[in-house]
């Protein structure tokens, strides 16, 4: 077990614990261990927040191309 996987699992236990083992917020259990290991590919460095700035920055910018008008019978 690497260290994302360990903190995910560390996140998953501290959400199922803060919860007081409610099923109905499961959905939050997962999210809590996506946090985690998110937290722990950052630390390992295998996460560089600057690149996912550049991508949303850039896809931010980028206008969709014009339709191409369609070439028919008028119908009156």
């Amino acid at each position: 077990m690497n260290q994302k996987q360990f903190l995910a699992l560390l996140g998953f236990a501290f959400v199922v614990a803060w919860l007081s083992f409610n099923f109905g917020y499961a959905l939050l259990c997962l999210l809590g261990a996506g946090l985690f290991y998110g937290a722990g590919a950052f630390l390992q460095g295998e996460l560089d927040l600057g690149d996912v700035q550049d991508r949303f920055t850039s896809r931010q910018g980028a206008r969709p191309p014009a339709p191409v008008p369609r070439a028919g019978p008028r119908v009156r």
